[in-house]
């Protein structure tokens, strides 16, 4: 493991750059970015543009790691290169911005009101490949629905299951039980969540996890998390709140940064100067590193 690496993710203030949208996120992530559907004809045109918009976004002069502390990458930008090196490698080479690779395949259909992770019969072969490109560490997510004990157990078991295979390999689990912010038991099911990670984070001796978590309803409340001694670093997603909203909750939630995806590129859109895009990304990424170090 690349110790400067470690020591950035425990230690740096800023915040992680989710820029991992896959097959069924895609086509929204363009539209947001301006290009609908006449834009792109098949799955390798589209695949083309949301490389084109990351690279657009990871090589601007506003993108670099004094205040972004690392990046998730999908698999398919990983293996494709900006400027003429890898993703991943140029990442830290050129921006100090430390890469992790979004692992998991997908959902599963919902039950016991929750989404689990479809299978990853590839995840050693993947987890290799990673590690030849320099990452970091990993990202992993499940959907949590309902405040069902059943369920988020299932989720919880299910993290932890593929995060020690991670840990095994050498590389840093970032574990992804997102609870859905439209659930009308959103606040039960984060206790039960809760309960259920701190029993499980018990378990893992002297290794360490990341865990990327809902912006919670009760300010404070992922502090015990964010303080336990297997836990590098607590990080929220912005889960659908606007970038205002989410960074009024995270400045609340003292000692956890953001891990924004939809919110970070909020306002960035194909058909501004450039000029243009380096303002408004710089606006996001100073109003979400901000929010990031309370």
């Amino acid at each position: 493991m690349n110790g400067d690496m470690l020591r950035k993710m425990r230690t740096a203030q800023g915040f992680i750059a989710a820029l991992d949208q896959s097959g069924g996120s895609t086509p929204s992530a363009l539209r947001r970015y301006g290009l609908d559907g006449t834009a792109y004809s098949n799955d390798a045109e589209m695949y083309a543009l949301i490389h084109e918009m990351r690279t657009r976004i990871i090589t601007s002069r506003v993108f670099h790691g004094d205040r972004i502390l690392g990046a998730i990458l999908f698999e398919m930008t990983m293996d494709r290169s900006v400027e003429g090196i890898g993703t991943a490698e140029y990442l830290w080479q050129t921006k100090n911005i430390v890469p992790f690779l979004k692992v998991d395949q997908g959902l599963m259909d919902e039950m016991h009101g929750v989404k689990l992770m479809k299978p990853m019969p590839d995840l050693d072969r993947v987890l290799v490949k990673a590690i030849g490109h320099g990452v970091f560490g990993t990202k992993m997510r499940s959907v949590i629905i309902n405040a069902d004990r059943a369920g988020i157990e299932s989720v919880v078991d299910q993290q932890f299951d593929v995060a020690r295979r991670i840990l095994d390999a050498g590389l840093v689990p970032i574990i992804e039980p997102e609870v859905d912010i439209r659930s009308p038991q959103k606040e039960a099911a984060e206790d039960l969540l809760k309960e259920s990670l701190l029993a499980h984070l018990g378990t893992l001796g002297d290794r360490q996890v990341m865990l990327k978590l809902t912006l919670p309803e009760e300010d404070g409340f992922h502090t015990e998390l964010v303080e336990h001694p297997t836990v590098m670093r607590v990080v929220a997603l912005s889960g659908g709140y606007s970038r205002t909203e989410a960074d009024e909750r995270l400045s609340r939630q003292h000692g956890v940064v953001a891990s924004f995806s939809r919110a970070l590129t909020e306002g960035l859109t194909a058909q501004q100067t450039q000029e243009e895009f380096d303002t408004t990304l710089h606006s996001s990424i100073e109003s979400i590193y901000r929010a990031s170090i309370t």
